[in-house]
C-alpha cells in the first residue's frame, strides 16, 4: 500500500510567482478603478470663475476678522469680570 501512495507535486517557481502576480493584479485593478472614479468625480466639479472666487475669498476674510474681533471682545470682558471677582 505504501507503493501506491500518490505524491502531490510541489509548485514550481513559475506557478508561485503567477499566484503572487494574480493577487497583485487584483490590487492594481482596484487601484486603477479607484483612480478612474476620482477622475470621473473631478470632471463633475464646476470650478468658480475669477470674479466669484474673489468675492467669496473677500467674504471669508471679512467674516473671519469679525469673528476674531468678537472673540477678542468676549475674552476681554470675561477676563475683566474674573479679575473683578478674584480681587
Amino acid at each position: 500500500m505504501a507503493d501506491t501512495e500518490t505524491k502531490i507535486p510541489e509548485k514550481t517557481e513559475g506557478e508561485k510567482s503567477a499566484k503572487k502576480s494574480g493577487s497583485d493584479n487584483k490590487k492594481e485593478g482596484k487601484l486603477a478603478l479607484f483612480f478612474k472614479g476620482v477622475k470621473a468625480e473631478f470632471k463633475k466639479i464646476i470650478w468658480p470663475d475669477r470674479m466669484t472666487l474673489t468675492k467669496q475669498s473677500i467674504a471669508v476674510v471679512i467674516v473671519s476678522v469679525i469673528t476674531g474681533g468678537l472673540i477678542a471682545v468676549i475674552d476681554r470682558v470675561l477676563q475683566y469680570g474674573i479679575n473683578f471677582i478674584i480681587k
